[in-house]
């Protein structure tokens, strides 16, 4: 089963932490110092906020999948409408390990496709040396992408 994926940067987490629980008369499945994530039923989507993100307002959407060949199906649809698709692969990002491709819409919207393995303590990390971690496709290549920054804020779900 699938689940929509919004992340919203915040200036204040502590006011927004209450004005979402509020209007989604639910508390956050998932608190940290700068981050809080509600996992929905009703709608079904994965509502996160951070302080991380280098503006304020949606900073990306996704796709959260449960199964890995729901992530493989995702994965080939992205590649038969000939998207340019960044393969992030395993990443430690957003407190969670996870398996990630990028793309981006026409408006130039990050979108993540993603399978989310386990809970990390981290919010971004690296898995080995050689890959970089919590990358968006704009910040990929680049010079401390992986590290929490201006250029790897908000890059997660």
């Amino acid at each position: 089963m699938k689940r929509f994926h919004i992340h919203v940067g915040v200036e204040q987490l502590d006011e927004s932490i209450r004005f979402y629980s509020a209007l989604f008369g639910a508390e956050p499945v998932k608190t940290k110092t700068d981050y809080a994530k509600w996992l929905l039923e009703d709608p079904r989507v994965n509502f996160a906020i951070s302080t991380r993100a280098k503006k304020n307002g949606v900073d990306h959407l996704g796709i959260q999948v449960e199964e890995e060949s729901e992530l493989v199906e995702l994965r080939e649809r992205l590649k038969a409408g000939e998207m340019a698709i960044v393969e992030e692969g395993e990443a430690v990002c957003c407190y969670a390990r996870s398996d990630k491709s990028w793309i981006q819409d026409p408006a130039g919207i990050p979108w993540e496709a993603y399978r989310t393995m386990e809970d990390a303590q981290l919010f971004s990390g690296q898995l080995d040396q050689t890959e970089s971690a919590c990358c968006t496709p704009e910040a990929m290549g680049k010079q401390d992408c992986g590290e929490p920054s201006d250029k790897t804020a908000g890059c997660c779900g």
